[in-house]
């Protein structure tokens, strides 16, 4: 019987046929070229002691089955290649022509072996042995089909010796039974190893297909989280946009409506309002920028930079504030040059100086540069409360506040226990290791250790002020383009009330056409603010181009927007104009247009 072997449970039925059948196509040429090589030297060592009535139908014979392998082998090639194989079929063919070699090599045996003397004798057996070991490799998973070409080779030899009617012959043939034996103790050896091997290819086989579906299904998971992680960046930037809208012109309102009413109690829910408006835009930009570092939306831009151009614009932003709270806020250092993104620079060190000011109640917060061998460090120091030991390893945690932490004003907003989580993300994005010292009751200190920057032409230092900002805007000219009609008018209500005159603007068409129809003796405006987001995916920077072809590119501009994307900050820089984030409150404001202007708080 012809078998072939049986597929294990919960594998594909023809698999392991499949590959069998493979590889014994594949080692057919190299039969060939044996069978061809063993047909050489028989008739060589036979040719003068054989009768060419006997020799030439055994080549004949011989000729017949190496030709009709050949053909064989050519077939499943070109079917193989048209990926349509009746795979049992060509397993049988081919497990046909080897039997039928087998047989031919038997009749072989038959028919030289008393042909000629010893040495002729020997290398026929050797031959056929050969034949006999070769074929291991390719029918050890077969083993009927091996014992039968074995049986087929081997008998007709055992016999064809034990008929030379000696002692010695029988001897022989029985030898050659016993080496027939052993040979079958190998070919079951070696079939059970290349049996675990041909399971560990299929396993692997199938492993590889399993990895390629879960890759494929891994794949279009990742994808689809890019996607949900855009969307939700693009949800909380629309949606902080259109809140803060709203937020921003209360914000002007209600600062408008404390000047022109003096009443104390008034004034007080005024400041309560604003301070309100601020605590919600801190919120909105702390959840819009972890929602952008999450989702990758923060790219890196390392550059040269001075330490001074960063402490100007913590100073713009802060020094009200902690004279607010009665505090000194010294900054020192300034002369250093550093070599990071300068905007992810500022953006930690903003958060780790509002968190200082919120919970200092009284002394003074400090930011310091100093050179430390080839690194810098910028630290905040404080005097507040301090941060326990045992909490110091979770403060970077999203969301994370200190239980029973110190107490802030009561009009101060308590946080979502973000900020410190910002800083530890932005410090590993830009590769600043940040380090936290604190003692209970003694203070804080938070430092950023930064690469050693080149020298770069420096921006001039802008003058600070003590004490409250109370500017006045007399005589001067702001023109405001907004295109929300509750923003704009609280916008200009709040300047005319610091006694500047407005020219306001809804569109930068609008903007444009007045530029270009404005005579010579229309006087300069002395500021520009803009709103970023105007009508039909017009910008605020659309409409600063117009004006300033007009009135000149050193017309002091501030862009007022809900966004806090840092391809903006870039532009700023580059466009020289300064931005504020919405809702703006009205101390921020007037710090800024003291800045641009310069004009001094009185």
């Amino acid at each position: 019987m012809i078998d072939a072997p049986m597929p294990e449970a919960g594998e594909r039925p023809d698999a392991r046929l499949v590959e069998e059948v493979r590889s014994v196509f594949d080692y057919m040429p190299a039969q060939l070229a044996g069978n061809l090589a063993g047909i050489g030297v028989i008739a060589a060592i036979f040719w003068a002691v054989t009768p060419a009535t006997v020799m030439l139908p055994w080549l004949a014979m011989f000729a017949a089955m190496w030709l009709s392998r050949l053909w064989l082998l050519q077939r499943f090639r070109r079917t193989a290649s048209l990926g349509v194989v009746d795979w049992p079929r060509w397993h049988l063919w081919w497990t046909v022509g080897t039997l039928t070699s087998g047989a031919l090599w038997g009749a072989t045996s038959w028919v030289f072996y008393l042909r000629g003397g010893s040495v002729q004798q020997i290398a026929l057996i050797v031959i056929v042995y050969t034949f006999c070991i070769a074929v291991v490799p390719l029918l050890a998973t077969r083993p009927r089909v091996f014992l039968l070409f074995g049986a087929l080779c081997f008998v007709p030899m055992a016999a064809r010796v034990a008929t030379d009617g000696s002692d010695e012959g029988f001897h022989l043939a029985g030898i050659l039974l016993l080496i027939f034996s052993l040979t079958t103790l190998l070919a079951r050896n070696y079939r059970q190893a290349l049996q675990r091997a041909l399971d560990l290819k299929l396993q692997a086989d199938h492993l590889l297909s399993q990895l390629r579906v879960e890759k494929s299904a891994a794949d279009a998971a990742r994808q689809e989280a890019e996607v949900a992680n855009r969307a939700k960046t693009q949800f909380f930037s629309a949606a902080s946009h259109d809140l803060r809208q709203p937020l921003h012109a209360m914000g002007l309102f209600a600062e408008a409506l404390r000047q022109k009413n003096h009443d104390v109690e008034v004034a007080h829910l005024v400041n309560s309002i604003n301070e309100s408006v601020d605590a919600l835009e801190s919120l909105f930009s702390e959840l819009l920028d972890i929602t952008r570092i999450d989702s990758g939306g923060v790219e890196v831009h390392p550059q040269h930079f001075s330490v001074s151009d960063l402490y100007r614009k913590l100073r713009l932003h802060f020094e009200p504030l902690a004279f607010e709270k009665g505090l000194a806020l010294r900054l020192r250092g300034s002369k250093h040059m550093a070599y990071a993104d300068p905007l992810l620079v500022e953006r930690i060190a903003r958060n780790l100086l509002s968190n200082a000011i919120r919970y200092t109640a009284d002394g003074s917060v400090l930011v310091s540069c100093r050179r430390h061998g080839d690194r810098l460090m910028l630290q905040v120091w404080d005097t507040g409360p301090g941060i326990s030991e045992s909490e110091q390893k979770r403060v970077f945690e999203e969301f994370y506040q200190v239980p029973n932490g110190p107490r802030t004003d009561p009009q101060q907003r308590k946080g979502l226990g973000l900020g410190l989580a910002i800083v530890k993300r932005l410090a590993e994005l830009i590769d600043a290791p940040i380090h936290l010292r604190s003692q209970t009751g003694k203070g804080t200190v938070f430092t950023l250790e930064l690469p050693l920057g080149k020298r770069v032409p420096q921006a001039l230092p802008v003058p600070s002020g003590k004490g409250p900002l109370d500017i006045t805007l007399n005589g001067r000219l702001i023109v405001v383009v907004e295109d929300e009609p509750a923003v704009r008018a609280g916008l200009e209500a709040l300047l005319k009330g610091w006694g500047a005159s407005i020219i306001g603007f809804d569109s930068v068409a609008s903007c444009s056409a007045w530029a270009r129809a404005a005579s010579t003796m229309i006087v300069k405006p002395d500021l520009l603010i803009v709103d970023y987001r105007l009508e039909h995916g017009a910008n605020g920077v659309d409409a600063l181009t117009a004006l300033r072809a007009r009135f000149g590119k050193d017309v002091p501009a501030i862009v007022i927007t809900g966004s806090t994307m840092s391809a903006l900050d870039l532009e700023a820089q580059q466009k020289d104009f300064h931005l504020l984030i919405k809702p703006v409150v009205p101390n921020k404001l007037r710090a800024m247009i003291a800045f641009k202007l310069g004009v001094k708080p009185s």
